[in-house]
């Protein structure tokens, strides 16, 4: 099991699994110079490239304990019996109970309330209304 082989894509299905090659990595071959590296010394071109080199093993390395820290987050989770549904359920519960006391959800429940006892109140009228002339006509 040789890391540098892993597939690293996070949004990758196959995360953590191995791969032979991976694909999805731009590679620079180094043939086509750039108008940018024109003006350089070969001494300063060969220390970019260098460093170059370093940030992308950098890169690859983080990858690699991020994918490691999440399996082993996983593997918490399940211990736990914590599913993917828990998760799902908690972040909704937080959601609904962050919209419930917001501002514009107050200033909407308040405003549909009174609404809502005025329609009431109306109906209510029109009920008696209605319920008044049936008795007068008899």
């Amino acid at each position: 099991m040789d890391p540098a082989s892993q597939d690293i894509n996070l949004n990758s299905p196959n995360k953590g699994l191995l791969s032979d090659t991976m694909t999805d990595v731009p590679v620079d071959t180094g043939t086509a110079r750039t108008s940018i590296s024109e003006g350089l010394t070969e001494a300063e071109e060969e220390e970019l490239r260098s460093e170059l080199t370093k940030v992308e093993e950098e890169i690859v390395t983080l990858r690699q304990v991020l994918a490691a820290k999440e399996r082993h987050c996983g593997e918490l989770k399940r211990k736990l019996g914590l599913t993917p549904l828990d998760g799902l359920k908690q972040n909704l519960s937080k959601s609904w109970h962050d919209v419930q006391v917001s501002n514009a959800y107050k200033k909407t429940q308040e405003t549909l309330s009174q609404a809502g006892q005025k329609t009431s109140a109306a109906l209510s009228n029109v009920g008696s209304a209605i319920s008044r002339k049936l008795g007068d006509m008899r």
